[in-house]
């Protein structure tokens, strides 16, 4: 996986539109729904700038927040405002914890950075190691759909006030892996613009591939779903949710 220093700057402006109250709501109600108890202790896996380790955190969870980038994790950091959350550099294929979690939510497409199968067991088998019995995993993927049509080979231009994204996709359909080329332009306080440029990378994954995956690292494949309402998944959905537990 690369660094995420250059999107790390811009990351929560070009996802504004994300609804983390609504998505929040979604997670709160599969933990009612699919854990034994409701969990006290949750972590947040691949937690980018804290988005949605601050909104659970300000829902009563005491909250764990992991990120392999340091870049991420002092923007979350500076965020605080009183909020006790324990924030940890931690890979998600091989994090460590001082003790077990009721639950492990993982957002923004993060599993589809495991670009083998390999890293995927590695990833799930450290959740399974440090989940609960009876608690969940609940994380969301990039669909097939979107690998096939929405990302392929095309270019998008991400815009918001004083930043500029250009990004180009080049889809290998053999190994389901897209790479993503970024140039990142903000815009500086004298008129000039600043370039940074970054190369990504996410593999697709199918839901019987997770399914298979969950199973080996002793997790069971509970639910999967299209939209924050919890939802079927369709032909054309973009991102699915999907439901591990611990049995």
């Amino acid at each position: 996986m690369s660094g995420y220093k250059a999107v790390s700057r811009v990351y929560d402006r070009l996802n504004a539109g994300i609804d983390y109250s609504a998505w929040a709501d979604m997670i709160e109600n599969i933990f009612d729904k699919y854990a034994d108890v409701r969990p006290e202790i949750v972590l947040d896996l691949a937690c980018g700038t804290g988005n949605m380790t601050f909104e659970l955190s300000h829902r009563g969870y005491d909250m764990i927040g992991a990120d392999i980038s340091a870049d991420m994790l002092s923007r979350a950091m500076r965020r605080q405002r009183g909020e006790k959350i324990l924030w940890l550099m931690q890979d998600m294929r091989s994090f460590e914890l001082y003790g077990s979690v009721g639950a492990v939510v993982c957002c923004l497409d993060a599993v589809n950075c495991m670009l083998t199968r390999e890293d995927l067991l590695k990833c799930f088998g450290t959740v399974h190691n440090y989940l609960d019995p009876g608690g969940v995993f609940v994380f969301d993927v990039n669909s097939p759909y979107k690998f096939e049509n929405i990302f392929a080979d095309n270019a998008y231009i991400l815009e918001d006030d004083g930043v500029f994204c250009g990004w180009q996709n080049e889809y290998d359909k053999r190994r389901g892996v897209c790479t993503f080329y970024l140039s990142v332009f903000e815009k500086k306080g004298d008129g000039s613009y600043r370039r940074s440029d970054e190369v990504q990378k996410e593999k697709k994954y199918s839901v019987r591939q997770l399914g298979s995956a969950l199973k080996e690292s002793g997790l069971s494949l509970e639910g999967v779903f299209g939209g924050y309402d919890m939802s079927d998944a369709a032909d054309d959905s973009e991102r699915l949710f999907i439901v591990a537990k611990k049995k």
